[in-house]
């Protein structure tokens, strides 16, 4: 599998060429690496789906330069969307708009509306504006992984993924770490579909103050917010502090060269037994994000069959975190 340099201008232009002939690249963003195909190329998004093995009516971000390329997918542009993108772009905040009939209906999941999101990497900015001059208006992206597994953080996540030929274009590991936050604004209310790290109290003050909605049963389809989702192959649980103690305080020693019978990844509790592997989760809510993905596939290759993760704390700040955890749980 092509592993090619971001920074190599010729590399991304050849990516670029691939996406417009309606060929698979993935990429890097801020957030996760994505699997992109050109959006209005209804072939190559099926493409995605077949790679992923990802229902084909769960919709896609597509991932634009800039909010003019952004529009051009929208049947209209609230003002929602255009103060957080104000606000936001670039950056990890998809918006989800009233779709432009005619235009991207398969990376749209066959929806009247359509997520838009445009990256802060610089890499995936480069490749978007390279593709933007081959006709491509925007790159449908979810994130390079099986579907319903652990995110990719760095280009080699994505090479252990997929079979040989996919292009990988490789920009270092990801700053934020998980998926973008997403907020409907095709409706006459803004609705925080699934939460990133970009607060809520800073997506409604970008707002104007107005208070975001639950998410209802009339909410558009989005991505990454299925019940069970981003789970590696180990169950995970999840517990409070004082359960996570007494679990550990019932295991007795892991023999040398044993499969361990869980995994740990936790804030504050430790020593673990002997032979129980573990990871220390950081006490900084973005430093936790970025780090979340890469440390659940560095537990679940120890071939545990559990993980054993701490809740994370309450506070807004950790509820990216925190929805990533809930849904990697409800996968077990």
């Amino acid at each position: 599998m092509p592993i090619v340099n971001g920074a190599d201008p010729g590399a991304l232009k050849q990516a670029a060429q691939r996406l417009a002939a309606g060929e698979l690249v993935a990429f890097p963003t801020e957030t996760v690496y994505g699997l992109g195909a050109r959006a209005d190329d209804d072939a190559a998004v099926a493409r995605i789906f077949a790679a992923k093995g990802r229902p084909s009516d769960h919709p896609l971000i597509v991932h634009v330069p800039d909010v003019q390329a952004a529009r051009a997918f929208a049947a209209e542009w609230p003002e929602r969307a255009q103060r957080l993108c104000d606000a936001f772009w670039p950056g990890p905040l998809t918006v989800i708009v009233p779709r432009a009939p005619g235009r991207a209906g398969a990376a749209a999941g066959g929806q009247a509306t359509i997520g838009l999101r445009c990256p802060a990497h610089p890499v995936a900015h480069a490749l978007l504006v390279e593709a933007a001059a081959l006709g491509v208006p925007g790159v449908a992206g979810p994130s390079a992984n099986r579907f319903g597994r652990v995110s990719p953080t760095l280009a080699a996540h994505v090479a252990a993924e997929f079979d040989p030929g996919l292009w990988v274009v490789d920009g270092g590991a990801c700053e934020v770490g998980i998926e973008s936050a997403i907020v409907d604004c095709s409706r006459d209310r803004a609705v925080l579909l699934r939460p990133g790290t970009l607060t809520r109290e800073r997506i409604e003050a970008a707002l104007g103050g107005e208070t975001l909605a639950a998410r209802d049963r009339d909410a558009p389809r989005a991505s990454g917010t299925l019940e069970a989702h981003y789970a590696p192959r180990a169950k995970v649980r999840l517990m409070d502090p004082p359960a996570l103690r007494a679990a550990l305080g019932v295991l007795g020693t892991t023999a040398p060269g044993a499969t361990p019978p869980v995994a740990v990844y936790s804030r504050t509790v430790g020593p673990l037994p002997a032979g129980i592997p573990g990871r220390a989760m950081p006490a900084d809510a973005a430093a936790a994000a970025r780090a979340l993905f890469s440390a659940l596939r560095e537990l679940d290759a120890c071939g545990t069959p559990l993980i054993w993760i701490e809740t994370p704390p309450a506070d807004s700040a950790w509820d990216g975190v925190r929805d990533r955890l809930q849904r990697a749980a409800a996968a077990g």
